[in-house]
């Protein structure tokens, strides 16, 4: 079957899109997954760090607008969820058509971050308790001094990122937003349902067992439930909810 839905997803702070790579097998073959990198890792592993959210979300704007998918989506995970969310507010102010839904995880609404929590975050003792209290570093990277190195590397410049969001009062986006969950997760379920103000349309929130990375710790029980929300956006699907209702005054003898 054609891809019909393109996926961008953007990566957490600290990651890769080879967070991503893996769904390329585990998704059904109609969601065409597009796993973004960001600057300074992967195969842009020679270009600098962004040096702050705004600049970031612009740069990554300016590549998706320059051959955006007929129909598409974002997915973000925590950094990532920020990124999709700033993307899009970015597209609306260019007139640029929007994706058909935002998928976030493991991640606050805009209204209730807080910065503070990654400022002056740069001592690798510091990073190294966070990235072990969220359990999404494999045991090997520690292990590693050349892995752990980068992977610091990447979280200390992914913290400035997040320690320069600000959220600004601005309309709702037009567009359904879906959002994922850990019960385990220090993020309260109160933060998760305040992305309700950043739509004018539908806002679903499924939780899950585990903790900030609950889409890997369960991701047999995460992704089902994913698929199930994109097929939302199937066109047949899609179209059959948008069809306006028929004007029944024409029915009138």
């Amino acid at each position: 079957m054609s891809p019909i839905l393109t996926l961008f997803a953007l990566p957490c702070a600290g990651a890769s899109s080879v967070m991503y790579l893996r769904w390329r097998r585990r998704l059904p073959s109609w969601v065409q997954v597009e796993p973004v990198e960001l600057p300074g890792r992967g195969g842009r592993l020679d270009e600098m760090f962004a040096k702050s959210f705004p600049s970031l979300v612009e740069r990554l704007t300016d590549e998706i607008e320059a051959c955006p998918p007929r129909r598409y989506a974002f997915f973000g995970h925590s950094m990532g969820a920020l990124l999709a969310f700033g993307i899009a507010h970015s597209l609306r102010k260019r007139e640029r058509p929007l994706p058909l839904a935002l998928f976030v995880s493991g991640c606050a609404a805009p209204s209730r971050q807080d910065w503070r929590r990654y400022a002056d975050k740069n001592a690798d003792a510091s990073l190294i308790a966070d990235l072990r209290k969220q359990k999404g570093t494999p045991e090997e990277v520690f292990e590693s001094p050349e892995l752990l190195s980068l992977t610091l590397s990447l979280l200390r410049a992914d913290y400035r990122i997040c320690a320069s969001f600000r959220h600004t009062q601005s309309l709702p986006l037009p567009l359904p937003i879906h959002v994922f969950g850990g019960r385990g997760d220090e993020i309260h379920e109160s933060k998760l349902e305040a992305w309700q103000s950043e739509t004018t349309e539908e806002l679903s929130l499924d939780l899950f067992e585990g903790g900030h990375f609950f889409l890997r710790q369960h991701e047999e029980a995460f992704l089902p439930v994913l698929v199930q929300r994109m097929a939302l956006y199937r066109p047949e699907v899609y179209q059959e909810a948008h069809r306006e209702p028929a004007d029944m005054s024409l029915c009138i003898p």
